[in-house]
């Protein structure tokens, strides 16, 4: 059983056909969405599948332009135990709309504190900034997706509880190596970020780990009892 706990199936050309060959399969697949919008439209094409689900999400590089779904947001959080794609962007694409960003996550924290809640976040030059704010909000059971931050912060980030997703592109990368170097194995999950990411073999990650899907599936499993 592969666990992709990060994709954006509802961007590919047929993502009906790429879920139900996952399902069939028997893996394990959260879908992100982009905008609480996009979750709306996605979530009846999931009705009766046992493996796969939607994420109720609110990407950073959208949150400036798209605030007004912040009322969509709030009124589907309870629709879904799984949050994302949320979180910062600090990078150069970015970067002109960093207040804007801080203030749509400030109530996006606040609609979700205290839900029992999967989040899964966006951390983009951001690291710091988000696991302040994550805190300060006081939010659980968060998982770090393609975490490309300072070293030196994976122990904060590890002391919270909270977990790391890793792809195959971060395999393939010297400083993908590094940061997986630092991270305890029963914080570890698995992704694609699917279409973004190019590189999508998580049997190939497992290999690079030296864990199984067992391994991998005892860490999401974890996350789950979290939540009931």
């Amino acid at each position: 059983m592969i666990i992709d706990t990060h994709c954006h199936f509802d961007m590919m050309p047929n993502p009906e056909g790429y879920i139900s060959a996952k399902e069939k399969a028997g893996d394990i697949v959260i879908g992100m969405t982009n905008l609480p919008s996009h979750f709306k439209i996605g979530q009846s094409h999931l009705i009766g599948y046992k493996h796969i689900r939607l994420a109720l999400g609110l990407h950073p590089l959208l949150a400036a332009e798209n605030r007004k779904e912040l009322t969509l947001f709030k009124r589907l959080v309870d629709q879904t135990s799984y949050i994302g794609e949320i979180g910062l962007d600090f990078s150069r694409e970015g970067i002109v709309t960093k207040n804007e960003q801080i203030s749509v996550l400030r109530e996006v924290l606040a609609t979700i504190k205290g839900k029992k809640k999967i989040v899964s976040v966006h951390s983009r030059n951001a690291e710091k900034e988000l696991l302040d704010m994550l805190c300060e909000f006081e939010i659980k059971n968060v998982i770090f997706h393609w975490y490309s931050g300072p070293v030196d912060l994976i122990p904060s980030i590890i002391e919270r509880g909270f977990y790391f997703s890793i792809n195959e592109s971060m395999c393939r990368s010297k400083n993908g190596l590094s940061i997986i170097g630092k991270i305890p194995r029963e914080k570890i999950l698995t992704e694609t970020d699917a279409p973004y990411n190019n590189r999508t073999n998580i049997r190939m990650v497992l290999n690079q780990l030296d864990m199984s899907e067992v391994d991998i599936f005892y860490n999401f499993n974890r996350l789950l009892n979290d939540i009931k």
